[in-house]
């Protein structure tokens, strides 16, 4: 009996994440990146404990220990005054109740890490620098047309398909649905700075978060603590091209003019930001037929509960649980797949959307948030949470 053969398209998060834990089963693995070489892009993401903890099983612990942050706790303060709001705890809090870390990271760190693993995989082929354009689904394996960045074409044939190419995915056409996401009316802004840099009082080992009715911030430590990352929330009616559109720092703080001193000092630190557009779109089909997607190529999600890096770590892992070893299964895996991740998936957009609404909530709405932020405290703030973090693979919580 052959091994089973699978194709990943997209070497971000979820694709290196998926291609790594189907090799650890043993399978044999083809992974498509249309780049021909891995640039450090991006900047801080969350690893919650229904993440890390899947990469921890995946034998990264230790190489990632070394570069990742374990902030104590969040404190929540008021944009406009400084005032503190309330905490929510994570640090040994989260490792103790969800028996898994809360980590903060570099995405260009977290993607060494996983490709390093991926690398000393023998059963993984990376093929760099090919798009692919055109996929046949049949009956006995799927057939991908490829395309280098000279316009040569090139075709690959495989047991099945795994679609991790991003937001605009080109896969996700192939299972009926070419509606772009939708820009929700929100650009992000991003900068890091060295850790000594920012104000001593947002230094610390704490994640601070900020909330206004113009928008909000986030910040904490990544690079095992050696830089804060920094993430402004603008809200405007036109969306920036790109992932990484250069922003004049002048406007960043003039939309931030009403902010406390202590945050426009934090805010006047880096002198380079780069913005992009948040899109989401309801999750619909995961998978048909011999191909399935994962992470943003299926269900793009606003990043106001720090899961988009979370869910395709876990789809990966589902992918890797629910996929069998011969061809002839593939079908009804894939369509297990689909059916245990959507209502999950629904629940962690909606609850992104809903947090959006939250954090920018003005007067009376921002009173009455505040006020039960500061009765439930930290511990009970993060409890909410319990269907979320307390995730594991097998669906138990």
């Amino acid at each position: 009996m052959s091994t089973l053969s699978v194709a990943v398209v997209g070497a971000g998060i979820g694709g290196l994440t998926a291609a790594l834990a189907l090799a650890r089963r043993g399978l044999s693995v083809t992974l498509i990146e249309r780049r021909t070489g891995f640039a450090e892009v991006g900047a801080g993401l969350q690893l919650s404990p229904n993440a890390s903890r899947i990469l921890i099983d995946l034998g990264l612990g230790n190489a990632l220990r070394r570069v990742v942050s374990a902030p104590d706790g969040v404190t929540i303060r008021a944009l406009a005054s400084g005032r503190t709001i309330g905490a929510v705890a994570l640090g040994a809090h989260m490792r103790q109740r969800y028996e898994a870390p809360y980590w903060v990271v570099h995405r260009a760190d977290l993607q060494r890490v996983l490709l390093d693993a991926v690398r000393s995989q023998p059963s993984v082929r990376l093929v760099m620098g090919r798009s692919v354009e055109d996929v046949t689904d049949g009956a006995d394996g799927v057939l991908l047309t490829m395309v280098t960045e000279g316009g040569a074409r090139e075709t690959l044939s495989a047991d099945m398909l795994i679609g991790a190419d991003g937001v605009w995915s080109k896969l996700r056409a192939h299972l009926g649905d070419s509606a772009p996401p939708t820009y929700r009316g929100v650009i992000a802004w991003r900068a890091t700075l060295p850790r000594s840099s920012a104000p001593a009082e947002l230094a610390g080992n704490r994640t601070g978060l900020w909330l206004g009715a113009g928008g909000h911030v986030v910040h904490y430590p990544i690079a095992g603590g050696t830089l804060v990352n920094v993430v402004a929330i603008e809200a405007n009616p036109t969306p920036v091209e790109g992932w990484a559109a250069p922003g004049d720092p002048a406007a960043l703080l003039h939309h931030y003019r009403t902010g406390a001193p202590l945050l426009r000092a934090l805010l006047r630190q880096p002198s380079e930001w780069l913005r992009w557009s948040l899109f989401d779109k309801p999750v619909g089909r995961m998978a048909s037929g011999r191909v399935a997607l994962l992470g943003d190529a299926a269900h793009p999600v606003l990043p106001f509960l720090a899961q988009g890096a979370a869910l395709a770590i876990e789809d990966a892992d589902a992918l890797a649980r629910l996929l069998p070893t011969e061809s002839k299964a593939v079908g009804g895996a894939l369509q297990a797949y689909e059916s245990t991740r959507t209502g999950r998936v629904r629940r962690v957009q909606d609850e992104a959307r809903r947090n959006g609404k939250i954090y920018h909530a003005s007067t009376l709405v921002a009173f009455a948030r505040n006020q039960v932020m500061r009765s439930l405290g930290p511990e009970r703030m993060t409890n909410r949470y319990d269907w979320l973090y307390g995730f594991k693979g097998d669906g138990s919580a």
